[in-house]
């Protein structure tokens, strides 16, 4: 099967894609996550296409080709913002309303998209399920089973490992997990980052 190339224009990126399937097809967005990119969809592409679908695979913000319009735009990977993406290609190409399928990082994009703008999206498919991050309730610990499994996000990548107390000098932090038995450094502690606690619509 032959991928067409495409790009679309929003407000803050040249998100380059690759589209399979007639133009009067029923339009499915597929967007892929990390570390992947969008051939972690090649072997669903013609079964979609055998069925009328027009399929549209993004590369996501910070991946691939696409790039942002401005060098001083705010490289900002939060929900709020990978849903709008979504929203912001379907309006560039024209497309009032799609279905919107993803993992990972396009699940969340997915799933944002669907919640916020219900009227564009058609049909949601979402391999990891509700992926919208309760960015609130991970400031908090849950159950050990679960604390073991995630404790590498919760101190690399939330509020969590920010919040940790210092140990060997204001440049190094340490955390331990529940009971103790989870711990982790950083070597250099990451200046701070506006904090978002809801989602909201960007328009």
């Amino acid at each position: 099967m032959s991928s067409t190339p495409l790009t679309a224009k929003t407000d803050e990126l040249l998100i380059t894609c690759v589209q399979d399937g007639s133009n009067d097809g029923w339009p499915v967005v597929l967007s892929h996550g990390f570390p992947y990119n969008v051939h972690a969809f090649d072997e669903v592409v013609p079964l979609l296409v055998e069925c009328g679908a027009r399929v549209i695979r993004p590369y996501l913000r910070g991946f691939g080709p696409t790039s942002f319009l401005a060098s001083s735009m705010v490289r900002s990977g939060q929900q709020a913002a990978l849903g709008r993406d979504l929203i912001g290609l379907l309006d560039a190409l024209g497309i009032r309303e799609a279905i919107a399928a993803g993992f990972d990082w396009g699940g969340v994009a997915s799933c944002v998209a669907a919640a916020l703008w219900p009227e564009r999206v058609r049909g949601l498919v979402s391999y990891a399920s509700y992926d919208i991050v309760d960015i609130a309730r991970q400031r908090s610990a849950v159950h050990p089973a679960l604390e073991k499994v995630c404790w590498y996000q919760h101190l690399f990548q939330t509020e969590r490992g920010r919040d940790c107390l210092p140990s060997t000098g204001k440049n190094s932090v340490s955390c331990s997990g529940v009971n103790g038995h989870l711990t982790g450094s950083l070597t250099k502690r990451p200046s701070r980052r506006p904090r978002v606690h809801s989602i909201t619509r960007i328009s």
